[in-house]
Order: structure tokens, then sequence, then C-alpha cells
């Protein structure tokens, strides 16, 4: 707002309301007055401008935003720990609670046993790091008898800190709808705040009076796994306690907890090359896909929305048109035409709980 009050600006101003019968020129004693005191005047209107921007949340930066979101009660997500499951062997083998493993530079800590052979463990550093494929455990303690250790899934993904602009956009969504009493703003907000949760939508009434359904997805914008949506129940009412607001949910809501589901797509492409074949822009065209679903799949959430007397569901739409312009961006592919998503010529939408992942991609000729 102050951008133009400069030290040239400011000193001009202030030598222009001095009569012109006073020596005015660089030197001067009216001069050599004027020029520090301008100086100190630009920094106020620097100060100025500074305490403006962070007055609003949708410019204020970090430290500011996150004073005036007090007042909303929201504060930014702290990174959360990964917890993955194991596979030992041989199966009949104890694993002590507490033993110790590492992969690449991350260390994991046994936590839980599911059964024989399967034990939850949780990542010693918080963040996305934790969230590795499926790989060899190295046991950082000696355990007699270990035959191997397989980290084979993330069951609760890690989440880094929240993004400064993903803690404005949630701040200013505050603003939009009145969370409370078991209201589906109210759900979507303490579901979201679960750690690992990337995604909520909630259906009320699904299945009679006083049922609420509740269909997440992880903060990787991939379906949750099963230990994952038990311990979300939990959170939220459990099962062994329906409707009796022993959880998250008020009393006399019963609500099942349910995980969003992969819709794979089939993709029949017809492309020309420049040079070479399908199989050698492959890896580059499977990739470019990739990022087109999860692109759409943090969109996810966003295909529900609700009013005071109406809530509308909508799936994810695959677009033929999104997935061509992002092929033809690719170094060496001069054309394509006649994109089928599933066998039909023509844009996809997906089940309402569903999210897009790549299924088989072959190019006709």
């Amino acid at each position: 707002m102050y951008e133009s009050q400069t030290q040239e600006v400011i000193l001009k101003r202030m030598l222009d309301n001095v009569p012109s019968d006073i020596d005015k020129r660089e030197g001067s004693v009216i001069y050599d007055a004027s020029a520090p005191t301008s100086i100190e005047v630009m920094l106020l209107y620097a100060m100025c401008d500074y305490f403006l921007k962070n007055t609003f949340g949708d410019t204020a930066d970090r430290e500011y935003l996150i004073e005036r979101a007090k007042e909303r009660g929201l504060s930014p997500k702290k990174a959360t720990y990964a917890v993955v499951k194991g596979a030992f062997t041989p199966e009949t083998l104890n694993i002590p609670i507490g033993s110790r493993f590492s992969y690449d530079a991350v260390n994991y800590e046994v936590t839980e046993k599911l059964e024989n052979g399967s034990y939850l463990l949780k990542c010693e550093t918080a963040g996305t790091v934790g969230n590795l494929p499926e790989g060899r455990l190295v046991p950082i303690d000696y355990i007699e008898g270990l035959q191997t250790a397989t980290l084979t899934e993330v069951t609760v993904p890690g989440e880094d800190e929240e993004d400064t602009e993903v803690f404005r956009a949630r701040y200013l969504a505050s603003f939009d709808s009145q969370a409370y009493g078991g209201n589906i703003a109210d759900y979507k907000e303490k579901v979201n705040a679960i750690d690992g949760v990337g995604g909520v939508k909630v259906y009320p009434i699904w299945n009679g009076g006083g049922t609420v359904k509740v269909v997440f997805m992880t903060s990787e914008y991939a379906p949750p796994a099963a230990e994952f949506i038990e311990r979300v129940q939990t959170l939220i009412d459990p099962e062994t306690n329906h409707g009796e607001g022993v959880g998250i949910a008020p009393i006399g809501h019963v609500v099942t907890v349910a995980g969003a589901s992969n819709s794979a797509i089939n993709i029949g492409l017809h492309l020309s090359f420049a040079s070479g074949s399908f199989e050698d822009y492959r890896e580059a065209i499977e990739a470019v896909l990739d990022e087109y679903f999860l692109e759409l799949n943090r969109n996810w959430q966003e295909t529900q929305t609700a009013t005071t007397d109406q809530v509308s569901n909508t799936g994810l739409v695959v677009r033929v048109s999104q997935i061509e312009t992002r092929i033809l961006g690719i170094s060496g592919i001069t054309d394509v035409e006649h994109t089928t998503l599933n066998g039909i010529e023509e844009n996809l939408t997906l089940g309402v709980d569903e999210l897009a992942v790549r299924g088989e991609v072959t190019n006709g000729s």
C-alpha cells in the first residue's frame, strides 16, 4: 500500500513545504535536517505496510497467520509419525515390543503385535519420510532366531508439518461453514484432524435416523488400510459403544467408518512418435498419468458439498482432454487421438467414494 513512499518522495514533499526564500539545496541546514528524518518516516511507512499485511488472514506471514487462526480455534497440524506393518519369519518367533529396525536412513520401533508374524511399527522420525514402500527391515537390536523382517505396507501415513498455504486455506474455509454438534462440517473438521487422514465425506441418515457414514482417504490420497479404518472407527464411535457418545460422535449418532476405494482406469491410446516406439515412452506416459490422477484425488473431498438443506455428492471426473494434453507435453510424442477410458471414448465419472488409479495402458495402431 505504501510502496510509493520512498525516501526521495518523502524528502521532496518535506522540502516542498519549506518556503522558497529559504536555502533548500543539498548541504543546507534545512536539507541536512530533513534527509535523515525522511529515512525514518520511510521506515515508519514500511512498518505500517507490514502491519497491515499481517492483519489479514489472506496475506499474513505464517507466524501472524497462526495468531489470527487462534481466534477460530485453529492451529497448524504438526508433523506426525508413520505407522507401518511388518512381517517377520519364522511366524512363531515373538518379536519384543520396543525392538528397533532400520530401513534406509529411517528407524522404526515395534509397538504392537497383530498376530503371529505380523506387527505394527512406528517411525522414529516425524513426517512423510516414514511412508516407505515394501522393503527389507534390518534389525538394530539382535533378535535370536529372526530370519526375515519386511515392511509390507504403510498403515497410518506420516504427515509433514502443515504447509502455510494449506493452513491458510483451512483458516479461510472455516468462515464458509459453521461446525457444530455433529453436522457435516463438524465431522469433516474433526476427522480431518486425525493423524494420517487426507480427506473425508460424510453421509447423514445413510441407513435410517441417527446413522452417519464417514468415508475417508489417507494423507497419501489413497485408500486406508483395515487397521487404520478400525482406528478411526474407535476414535469416532467405537463399535462396542455405538451411539453412546464415547468417541468424537455426539450421543445418538451411530457412525460407520469406511475407506475410499481405488478405481483402476484402463487407458487406450493411439499415439504418433517422432521416433521410437510406445515402449520407449511408456515410463514417461505412466508418470504423467499418475501425476494427473494424484491431482484428481487431492480434490476428492471437494466433490461433496453441503448447504443447510441439501447434500450433493459427485464422483471424480477423469477427462480425456487432460490426459491427451499431458501426454502431448512429452517430448517425442507428436499426436494422440481416439483415447479411451475403460474402453469408451469419453470422460469417465467415478463412483462417489472412488479414487483414480492407473490401470492398463495400451497403444493401438
